[in-house]
């Protein structure tokens, strides 16, 4: 199996901590010859978790797609959302065939409104067969420091993404398989969304006793859109059968789905919540984006979301709010105003 990551940021290089952990050898495509000269030459990327060494004998550095995608079998696609497009430029349809693409991004492509195998599917005529997720809970930052995380790997074959998943294992990453594709990743655009709307509170000198009404009210909001979109594993304390011994089959309270929501909310890793407070304290929105020099993938996703509910139809307050107060000039005091009398 042979492993690619498109991407030279935060989480592409804490995905290839993980994989060169363990012994493998990666084809890495990073941005720039600049770049890829540092790595090569001082073994870490040169802008994002410098302090991970790499062994480069692990390593081969690519900056031409083509090139790249002709020596991977298993591409991680790793890039913000809004990039993604930008990244796979100059690929035609036989570059993909037969290859399988494990999407790392945790947004919805923006000029699309499409989640990125919906986007592979029109572009590229990509089977969704071929395509699998790796999703959180996962902070880049806890994995440079080798804390113990845990990644789900999803895709319409749960053997396969079995193995796949099976190669990421280590020390410190604990590894979890399901077959819910489209609900893995609609849980990891909105619960940046939330993240930015318990950021925004916070920045405005809201507490823990309010976050935690607000974020409890994020989560059957979240599941409320889930359900609507047909994902069917929403309910709480209730499992498939199992045999002894066996995991619990996943459901609502498991880690991709609340889990993600409560880190992605809670830590200080997370630059949707340093975005959203960064609002709340009075910066604009361009201001705070040109400060935190990364993407906060909730801002376009706000307005993605709020686009696709027009379909959708869900019950989704807090979103709406979060994209009026991003998109449309709504003030921070109105809109948190405005969320406090829907909650319960």
């Amino acid at each position: 199996m042979q492993f690619g990551i498109t991407g030279s940021g935060t989480w592409a290089t804490a995905l290839a901590k993980i994989l060169t952990d363990g012994g493998l050898h990666i084809n890495w495509l990073v941005r720039d010859e600049d770049t890829a000269r540092h790595i090569k030459k001082r073994g870490h990327n040169p802008r994002y978790l410098t302090s991970v060494s790499f062994d480069t004998g692990l390593l081969s550095l690519h900056t031409v797609n083509s090139k790249f995608i002709d020596e991977t079998q298993y591409n991680i696609i790793a890039t913000p959302s809004a990039y993604v497009t930008k990244a796979l430029e100059g690929l035609r349809p036989k570059h993909l065939a037969g290859k399988k693409i494990i999407s790392a991004v945790k947004g919805i492509l923006p000029q699309q409104n499409m989640l990125l195998n919906d986007f592979l599917k029109q572009k590229f005529d990509f089977p969704l067969d071929n395509y699998f997720t790796i999703m959180g809970p996962c902070h880049a930052e806890e994995v440079a420091g080798e804390r113990l995380s845990y990644l789900t790997f999803s895709g319409t074959h749960r053997a396969e993404a079995q193995k796949i998943a099976d190669k990421f294992r280590t020390g410190y990453i604990n590894t979890i398989v399901n077959t819910d594709v489209y609900g893995v990743q609609y849980a990891a655009i909105l619960k940046n969304i939330y993240a930015v709307a318990s950021g925004i509170a916070l920045g405005k000198g809201y507490g823990d006793n309010f976050q935690s009404v607000l974020i409890s009210n994020c989560a059957d909001e979240m599941a409320g859109f889930l359900r609507k979109v047909g994902i069917r594993n929403m309910k709480v304390g209730i499992h498939s059968a199992k045999k002894e011994h066996q995991k619990k089959s996943p459901n609502y309270a498991a880690s991709v789905y609340l889990g993600d929501l409560l880190v992605t909310c809670y830590s200080l890793f997370s630059r949707n919540r340093t975005f959203g407070a960064m609002v709340g304290k009075g910066y604009s929105v361009q201001s705070a984006q040109v400060e935190m020099k990364m993407v906060a993938e909730g801002y376009n996703a706000s307005r993605s979301i709020y686009s696709l509910n027009k379909e959708v139809n869900a019950d989704m307050p807090i979103a709406r709010t979060v994209y009026e107060m991003l998109w449309k000039g709504l003030s921070v005091s109105n809109g948190l105003k405005r969320i406090e009398d829907t909650l319960v």
